[in-house]
């Protein structure tokens, strides 16, 4: 594909990712980016309302990537017993092997999880490869939803963006239908798939630029079959790096108003924070979460207000490259557990 052969950051995100997982058998951006607050401003004021929680019971988790480097190192157990001190409530996985704490079966590793508390919520498999036995849902759908239903997951999905056959319109469509098939067999076994955004699914289609493949995805993907987790950061990314087309015209858009007008295809999101930073490609610097300029009291808020909404999603806390990973998973649920509602909202 044309698109690795160029130096890409987030597409480098990707396939170490899709490498860890080979190994496993409307409001508007002003309101919602803080752009003026610094880390400690933006904690401070998100910890300010006094109202009732933003974040609902039971409905925090966390990407277990973002601590990759523990559970290759010390193993599933003891990194599930720091996360339940923590306060989360639910783990995605990124792999279900343990690196140099020994083999785990996924009986056991369902069964670690349940004692310590923790509710395997998701987990993440790759969408293609061009080897026939790689272990993702093109090559081996039987086996990666035999696991996912091992492990008790009501989620299954993909990482991996739609462009398996290219960026333009049909090459998205025929994306979109092997997406619905997956779901489609998710959904006879109780699950949902879904997929993951990073910010290159905001961008537009090459044989038609004004057509955002975002755009695409949604509406030739059946919402009864195919779900979406939002990861918020690369969202707003994507809003950073595609807000014009090709040839210069505004093309505005909120990551928000997505989850606002179809809440029910979004059960899923990445909490991930990141700093304003114009002079990055990406347009943000990742950091912990409530170290950025997202404002997550206003996100989570405007999704859990909505009528019938509060428990229909779950939020996991997510760094792609966190300095020290224990610290960022208690810093961050310490932050979004702050979090309260202002009275009168």
């Amino acid at each position: 594909m044309s698109r690795i052969s160029r130096p890409d950051p987030e597409l480098t995100h990707r396939l170490t990712r899709r490498g860890m997982l080979g190994v496993a058998a409307g409001a508007t951006a002003a309101a919602l980016v803080g752009a003026a607050a610094g880390p400690a401003t933006a904690t401070t004021a998100s910890a300010a309302g006094r109202g009732r929680p933003v974040l609902p019971p039971g409905r925090l988790g966390i990407q277990l990537y973002s601590l990759r480097d523990k559970v290759s190192t010390l193993g599933f157990a003891p990194v599930f017993a720091e996360l339940a001190k923590y306060g989360y409530d639910e783990v995605e996985f990124a792999g279900y092997t343990q690196g140099s704490a020994g083999p785990i079966t996924l009986a056991q590793l369902k069964r670690l999880a349940r004692n310590h508390g923790l509710n395997p919520i998701g987990s993440h498999v790759g969408y293609y490869s061009d080897d026939p036995n790689a272990y993702t849902f093109a090559q081996n759908l039987t086996k990666v939803l035999d696991d996912a239903q091992a492990l008790g997951l009501k989620h299954i999905g993909t990482a991996s963006g739609p462009f398996r056959y290219g960026s333009t319109v049909d090459a998205w469509k025929r994306a979109a239908e092997e997406f619905n098939t997956y779901g489609a067999a998710a959904r006879a076994r109780g699950m949902k798939f879904y997929q993951h955004n990073h910010s290159e699914e905001f961008s537009f289609a090459t044989d038609n630029p004004k057509v955002r493949l975002y755009d695409v995805l949604l509406a030739e993907t059946d919402p009864d079959l195919v779900f979406l987790e939002m990861d918020i950061f690369w969202a707003y990314s994507g809003q950073f790096r595609f807000s014009k087309r090709p040839d210069g015209s505004a093309a505005p858009f909120e990551p928000l108003d997505y989850v606002l007008e179809q809440p029910h295809r979004y059960p899923l999101f990445h909490v991930k924070d990141g700093v304003n930073d114009p002079t990055n490609t990406y347009g943000y610097r990742m950091t912990d979460v409530g170290d950025g300029d997202i404002d997550y009291r206003r996100f989570i808020s405007a999704v859990t207000r909505l009528r019938g909404e509060r428990f229909a999603h779950h939020w996991q806390a997510e760094h792609d490259q966190p300095t020290e990973s224990f610290t960022f998973a208690r810093r961050s649920s310490k932050h979004l557990h702050s979090l309260r509602e202002k009275c009168g909202e």
